[in-house]
């Protein structure tokens, strides 16, 4: 089996010798996008292949062509978090996770997305919506984005959807924010998204929930919504 690039690796782009300087941020980096090919086409997302120019060379790189994703933590009056239980193939566990989906209805939001997955996963609205988190998955292997939502004024749909396939088994529990903290920091509890959640939901409410985001704010991560 070769290994590509080993033998003459590239140089990375000139940039300014020495520590890095100022804030504490993820730089934007356009390279010469040479060409982008789709290599497979999957049932919810594809593998792209990308040949594009960095420094004095020529790479290419696969990745995962991912619509993104919205989930919501939703928190009580008593600051439980809604959790639900859904078996994952690849990694053979029933994790706790948050209700999210995928952005892939056209045209929809991803507040609206955000609405409609805490709808039909576990039967509940918000009248309260901030932004908790944005975050990228596996930028080494995946172009997908992620935002978390905070949803608080909790109330009954009064409509059940109907739940297949993984979801027709999903179990609801809700646990209060710090015993969450306590089992993702144990190692019980794994999922990325629910992970990135609990600890930033436990993060801001020791600020006083002050740093809160604008449920509607731009994501320039975003590949499709960046605005």
């Amino acid at each position: 089996m070769s290994v590509p690039e080993r033998a003459s690796r590239p140089s990375v782009p000139e940039r300014a010798a020495g520590e890095s300087k100022g804030r504490l941020e993820d730089e934007p980096f356009e390279p010469e996008l040479l060409d982008s090919a789709l290599a497979y086409r999957g049932r919810v997302w594809d593998v792209r292949e990308d040949a594009f120019r960095y420094g004095d060379g020529e790479l290419r790189r696969h990745f995962m062509d991912h619509p993104g994703a919205v989930a919501v933590l939703a928190l009580d009056e008593s600051d439980r978090a809604c959790l639900i239980q859904q078996y994952r193939h690849p990694v053979r566990l029933r994790e706790w996770e948050l209700p999210a989906g995928l952005l892939d209805v056209d045209g929809e939001s991803p507040l609206a997305a955000a609405r409609r997955e805490l709808a039909e996963e576990v039967d509940l609205t918000a009248s309260e919506w901030h932004l908790l988190a944005d975050f990228l998955n596996s930028p080494g292997g995946s172009n997908e984005a992620i935002r978390v939502y905070l949803a608080r004024g909790l109330a009954p749909t009064g409509t059940a959807f109907e739940r297949v396939a993984e979801e027709a088994d999903l179990v609801v529990r809700w646990a209060p924010l710090d015993e969450l903290v306590e089992a993702v920091r144990a190692g019980r509890v794994q999922n990325a998204i629910t992970v990135v959640a609990a600890l930033s939901a436990w993060f801001e409410r020791e600020r006083g929930w002050a740093g809160l985001g604008d449920a509607d704010a731009p994501w320039p991560r975003h590949p499709r919504h960046r605005r």
